[in-house]
């Protein structure tokens, strides 16, 4: 997909001067809930209203949506609120139905983005439409499928386009429901720095009290805009009861968020700037240079286990490795959670070199 300035387009012409902003409940459980949140969140920064209509979930027998029905409560939310209005697509009958009910904005869920030929699918049923089309991560950390997805959205000449990040699954239990992993989606906006950028943090977080958190990070790192599920009343919501939040919450939460410049032109700022960026660069180097040293110990420790017949992974020194680093790295304020990820890392790279010694 080529970097076009008309992706960006769309989200331009709603001349907003804060990120956009959407909100509404994880899913349309009655008319009357649907009204009612909208007529709370109307009047205020939540451009869009979403709700979930079909609910794809993890196993059978939880509420999977009310279908094609809320769609008629979305369209009498729009006519009374003046709210734009938008829903999850999981296939081209799905895509049907919102283009007669006039939905604005129609987004790919996690688990569809995942199957190119269902992408497809729906690209193919969008084709010939000005609609805007989001599309959220898939479930795993790949980002050549996110961005597969997105260009066969493109290619079928849909060139209203944005990403959801939602977060993605790991085995590792985190203090996430899905492991943000916000290289993944600065690699994306590095890619395509005119595919306007959304957070979900509602999918993220898992759990309300960390969702402000979430969004500031985001917009610490020029996100355009903000996807959060509200409810209100989340407690006793249908669905994802857990990560909702009231409107009133949302609406505080807008108040307080803190939306920075892009950069400042101001001579000081960018002198101190470029010079800790030098810092930065600098330690980066010297980063670089102590793990080749590290990994050519490993080389040796390789050859002594080669002559010895020894197997490469020993449990018991990693989880000692593992036990030190974690407190030396809370000494140095840093995160359990970033050490882990680090040495992992290093680990994996020294068992490499020594099954390529070992294996030669």
């Amino acid at each position: 997909m080529e970097n076009k300035k008309e992706l960006r387009g769309w989200l331009n012409d709603f001349g907003l001067s804060h990120p956009l902003v959407i909100g509404g409940p994880c899913s349309a459980e009655t008319e009357e809930q649907v009204l009612k949140i909208a007529h709370e969140l109307k009047d205020t920064d939540a451009t869009v209203l979403r709700a979930g209509i079909w609910k794809p979930r993890t196993r059978p027998g939880n509420f999977e949506g009310v279908g094609a029905l809320g769609l008629k409560w979305l369209k009498r939310a729009k006519e009374e609120t003046g709210m734009l209005i938008s829903t999850e697509v999981a296939n081209s009958n799905h895509v049907d139905l919102a283009l007669e009910h006039d939905v604005d904005i129609l987004w790919i869920g996690a688990r569809t983005t995942v199957s190119p030929f269902i992408v497809q699918e729906i690209a193919d049923a969008l084709k010939g439409t000005d609609k805007i089309v989001l599309v959220k991560n898939p479930v795993n950390p790949d980002l050549p499928l996110w961005l597969g997805a997105i260009e066969r959205l493109y290619s079928a000449d849909i060139q209203k386009l944005g990403a959801i990040h939602r977060g993605f699954s790991t085995y590792e239990k985190t203090r996430y429901r899905n492991n943000p992993n916000w290289q993944i989606p600065i690699e994306l906006q590095n890619r395509f720095p005119d595919l306007p950028l959304i957070c979900d943090p509602s999918h993220i977080a898992g759990r309300r009290d960390i969702i402000f958190d979430i969004c500031q990070t985001a917009l610490d790192l020029n996100f355009d805009g903000l996807m959060v599920e509200t409810h209100y009343d989340p407690d006793n919501a249908w669905s994802d009861a857990k990560q909702q939040i009231t409107p009133s919450t949302l609406i505080q939460m807008m108040v307080d968020l803190k939306i920075r410049k892009s950069t400042d032109t101001e001579a000081d700022y960018r002198n101190a700037l470029n010079t800790l960026r030098t810092q930065i660069d600098v330690l980066d180097h010297q980063l670089i240079e102590t793990l080749g040293r590290r990994m050519k110990i490993a080389d040796g420790i390789g050859e002594l286990k080669r002559d010895k017949n020894v197997a490469i992974l020993q449990s018991r020194r990693w989880n000692e490795i593992l036990g030190k680093m974690i407190l030396e790295g809370e000494e140095n304020n840093l995160s359990e959670e970033f050490v882990l990820k680090v040495f992992k890392a290093i680990h994996q790279e020294s068992i490499n070199h020594q099954k390529k010694i070992i294996n030669a």
